[in-house]
This record gives C-alpha cells, structure tokens and sequence, in this order.
C-alpha cells in the first residue's frame, strides 16, 4: 500500500482551480454589482510557489507588489481617507489597546441552562428571531442551534435567511475571530467597528517569509492580529470557515459555508450559501465552564481552535461561556497535517472524526443510508473515498475499511470478504447522490457563466469515474437562478419493510460546513511505513457541524412517519433545503466544468 504521505494526481488541478476562481471572481462579480470586488484576497502564490526556480525568478525580477496583505493598497486607501476627512469634520476615533483577559482565580461551575425563562419571539420583516427574558429586556438572538440560509439580494425574505450584518450585530461586538479562505478585507472592515472590536483572521500563509509579511503590513492596524495555521508539509489548504463572535452577555458561534466576499453574502444576487449558529450566554463574572464539564461540541471546537494556533488567552476565554445548549449537536473538523501516535489522534478529526461524531450523538447505524450531498467542488472522487465517507455516516471511525485495504489476507478470505464491501457498492450506488451544477444549470443562472469560478470540477475526474457519473444530479436552488456553494450532507435511514417507524427516522442527521467531495477536505487513513501503525493524512483544514433531525421532530400533526425514502422532508423546519429535489440524472449534459 501507498504511503498516505503520496499526494493523489488531483492536487495541482486543485492548485489551478483556487487560481482561476479566484482570478474570476473578481473580474466577474464587479461587473454585476459595482465595485465590491476589487479587493479580494491574493492567495494564489501560496499555492503555486513550491517550484523554488519560480521564486528564483520572482526574487530576481523584484517587482514591487503593489497589494500587500489581504490585498489592499495602502497607498490609495490613504488618499481616500484623506479624501473623507476633507469632506467631513470628524473621523473616528484611534483604537485603544484591547486590555488581555486574565485568568484569576475561577469557581468551577457545570454548564446547566442559565436558569431563566425565555419566551422566543420570530419576527420582523427582516424574518430575524428575538429571544426575550421575561422582565423583558433583549438578550440572544440564537439561544438553540439554527441553520439559515444566506441573504441573496432580489429575493424576498421569508424568514429563514440572515445578512452577514444580522450575524456580525456591530453595536456590542468585542471580539470577532474570523477564518476564510478568501477575503474582502476592505468589504468586511466596513461592516465592523474596529474602533471598538479586536478582529483575529485566520489566514493561510504556507512559509514563514510570507507571515513575515503579512504581519508587518498589518503592524499599524491596533486592534487586527492575524493567526496561521500549520501549512507544513502536505496541507495544501486553509479551508474551514468559522466565526466566534463575542459580546458583553454571549458568544456567537458561527459555521458558515460561506467566504468573506461579498458574492458568497447574497450581495451580488448570483450565489448563496448555509450556515449554523448559536448563541452561548456568558457565565457570571467569575464563573467558567470546567474542561470536564465541557459538551462535546465545545472540547471539539476548543481542540480545533488549539491546533489552529489560535491565541491561548483567546481560546481560554471560551470556557467564560455556557456550551449546554450545545450537548445535542457536534462540532466537526479536518486538522491540516499527519495524525499519528498512540493516543490516537487520527479518530479525532477527518472522517474519522466524523464517525466518531456520529457514534457520540447516537447517531450510528447499521442500517443502509440514503445520502444527499451538496458540494460546490467535486475531487478525483472513486467509489473507495465514497465507500470511507458512507461508513463515517454510519458511525465508524475508519478502521474498518483501513484494515480490510491493509491487511494481507488470502485469496479465499478476500473473496468472502468482498461480500462486505459488494453490498456496501451496492448501498452507494442505490442511495448516495452528489450534487453539482450541469453547465447550463451555470449558463442560465443569474450571473451566468463568468460567476461559476468558484464551482469547482475537471471533466477528466468526471469522465475517469463510473460511479460520479452514476450518482451526479444537477444542483438547482430553490431561488431560482441563485448557484451554489453549499457544503451539506443530508443522511437518514433507508427505510426497510418490518422496521418500526421509530427505527427508521431515529438516526437523520445534516452536516453544514466547509467540507467539499474530495479526499483532501476529508483525509485517508493509511498505514505507516516505519510503524505499520494507523494514521490519518489531511491536506486541508476545514470544520463543520452535525445536526440531528431527531425522531420527535420528524413526526407530522397527524402522528405519521415522514416518508423519509421520497424527499428531504425529514429536515423540515431543522436544515433548510436549497436544492430542487430530488435532482436530475445528468445523461447527456455535462456538469459545470470551470476550466472550459
């Protein structure tokens, strides 16, 4: 067997991908909406640099670059701020240095439910949702796990959509801890009151010259730190997108599908995106949450924003918040690097991850699933990746699989264990559907072909795989001529003949992330060469949250079971649905390949 240190022949198409959409994006989406655009990040270097001659050779020419980090330029912002202070009397104000949180001595508390009555009301036109104490006065806005959908610009609102604004709630905010993959920094700041609130990006800087430089074109910017995870190695990609947003009463946290442009908040009106959010109260001043005490979701969320790098007194002040509105969902990741050793990290993050997610929620089964996943970027996918991510669904932790692909078995053991892996094809190919756009689901959308940058495919991964062409449908939004860049999974139970109704909606669960179809965003348990122990392989960094569509919320009025095996009613009122279900076969269109 391979080492999983081998990179798959899809990663320098990746490479070329980010590169294109990213050149696309900007050129396409100003064209539609003005000039929001203009100042995305430029990323593409810490993907395409590896080959030393190329640095060589752009050491050499010492061309001045002319944006700098998060791809602005200093200079003209300057004369723009001129500009502005001629035209008006008072500017804002200097940032104050953000004093650090001290740990002092702590009671230790166990994360019950403040204990208050809340009624939550739903409503203003905007379709916002207030949570009000009962003297009256506002607090939360999210205190259950939610998902919405992204605002898109010329669609009325209905409730079940949010602004980028109605996330961040300016006023109060302390505290934002940002990661993207691609950036407006410019668009962003304008929707923040840095005066007043620290923001923490994390960004992908894969050598240290370029950190270097980043940092020092920041210096100036009193209340801005930036934060870099591991790039070492392998890892190709700091993908996942997270938010913690803190103010005076609580914490927002946020897991979008989307990056921080404008296109991907609705405000072009040509692509749309999911998100989950809750909102955690903060504990009284001297109280904190015991590592102990901790829900799962909030030891995976801490665990993650550890490997990420994330400042040790930033990721302490998350036990000042009370996680146990959090105990029936889970926080899910993909740690860029190698996992290995003997506390066996490898059954923590990736797919392995997942399963094990999966199990903690009471989630696994045995039984055969239907699986619906939106993706806005598609890998060298073959039917193994399919076959690992199918039993992560069921609960498993990797191992399985890992050892049957190892182990030296004899030819008659083999073939009596391919009956195993026989009938899990068999379950792929029946209950398992990939969705992504068709070229001219992309031509006839709203921004039309220049706004498929950021949907990614190649035609040879396509025309390679049997069972993509098998199981591909074509992505259409519910709003129509909106494209997509969700990231969601929706799972359930394939209902069998004498199940009792109880068994079969019991384990439904979505997943809402940055994770895309690929193997880089999900890893591959492999065996080490010097050990010949397990270890996991991650190229990218990414993270994600499981909601389970409990049975209790599945029932109609009437007491009936959801007819689980004909739509994704299940999910109703839990995970909005953005695509037009259940999709259409391909046949003899293609799908949206944005390279051509």
């Amino acid at each position: 067997m391979g080492d999983a240190g081998e990179i798959d022949s899809g990663d320098e198409d990746l490479r070329l991908a980010i590169a294109l959409s990213m050149q696309e994006q900007a050129a396409v989406t100003q064209s539609r909406s003005g000039n929001i655009m203009k100042d995305i990040v430029d990323i593409t270097k810490d993907l395409t640099d590896a080959d030393e001659q190329n640095r060589a050779t752009m050491a050499s020419n010492a061309v001045p670059v002319r944006h700098g980090i998060l791809g602005l330029d200093r200079k003209a912002m300057e004369e723009e701020r001129l500009a502005r202070k001629r035209k008006a009397p008072i500017s804002p104000p200097i940032c104050a240095k953000i004093r650090k949180a001290t740990d002092g001595s702590a009671q230790r508390i166990h994360d019950h439910p403040p204990n208050r009555t809340a009624e939550v009301t739903a409503a203003n036109t905007n379709g916002q949702l207030h949570e009000h104490s009962a003297s009256g006065n506002t607090t939360v806005r999210f205190p259950a796990p939610v998902v919405k959908k992204t605002w898109a610009f010329g669609f009325p609102r209905a409730g079940e959509d949010v602004k980028l604004e109605e996330v961040l709630e300016r006023v109060d905010l302390n505290l934002a801890v940002l990661s993207s993959f691609q950036w407006d920094v410019e668009w962003l700041l304008g929707k923040i009151n840095t005066a007043t609130t620290k923001v923490i990006m994390v960004m992908q800087a894969k050598d240290e010259a370029t950190r270097q430089q980043y940092a020092r074109e920041t210096a100036d910017m009193a209340n801005l730190r930036l934060c870099f995870p591991s790039m070492e190695g392998q890892v190709n990609c700091m993908h996942s997108k997270l938010m913690l947003l803190a103010h005076p009463d609580y914490l927002r946290v946020v897991v979008p599908t989307a990056n921080l442009v404008p296109y991907d908040w609705g405000e072009s009106g040509v692509m749309e995106n999911t998100l989950f959010l809750i909102d955690l109260p903060r504990h009284p001043k001297g109280c904190r949450t015991s590592p102990d005490d901790l829900t799962f979701f909030g030891k995976e969320l801490i665990y993650f924003c550890h490997a990420m790098r994330l400042q040790t007194d930033v990721v302490n002040s998350l036990y000042d918040f009370n996680f146990s509105a959090t105990k029936d969902v889970a926080f899910v990741h993909t740690i860029g690097g190698v996992h290995s050793g003997e506390t066996e990290p490898w059954r923590r993050t990736g797919y392995c991850g997942l399963g094990r997610a999966v199990q903690h929620l009471g989630l696994g089964t045995a039984q055969p699933l239907r699986v619906d996943f939106i993706a806005s970027s598609v890998g060298a996918v073959d039917i193994d990746f399919l076959i690992r991510l199918y039993l992560a669904a069921q609960g498993s932790d990797g191992l399985r699989e890992y050892t049957w692909r190892v182990t030296a078995f004899t030819k008659a053991a083999r073939k009596r264990d391919h009956s195993w892996r026989d009938e899990l094809v068999e379950n792929i190919e029946n209950n398992f559907r990939l969705y992504f756009p068709s070229r001219d689901t992309v031509v006839h959308s709203r921004g039309g072909v220049g706004c498929g940058g950021p949907i990614c495919f190649q035609s040879k991964w396509y025309k390679s795989s049997t069972i993509v062409q098998h199981i591909l449908r074509d992505c259409k939004s519910t709003r129509e001529g909106l494209l997509m860049h969700n990231k969601l999974l929706y799972v359930r139970p394939q209902p069998h003949r004498g199940l009792e109704a109880s068994s079969r909606n019991c384990a439904a669960w979505a997943y809402i992330g940055s994770a895309n179809c690929s193997e880089s965003a999900w890893g591959k348990l492999v065996q080490d060469k010097v050990t010949n122990a397990p270890k996991l392989n991650c190229r990218n960094w990414e993270c994600g949250v499981i909601i389970p569509a409990r049975a209790s919320q599945q029932a109609t009025k009437s007491g009936d079971e959801v007819p689980v095996e004909n739509n994704l009613s299940t999910f109703g009122g839990i995970v909005p649905i953005p695509i037009q279900y259940p999709g259409e076969e391909m046949k003899d269109r293609k799908p949206w390949y944005y390279a051509e």
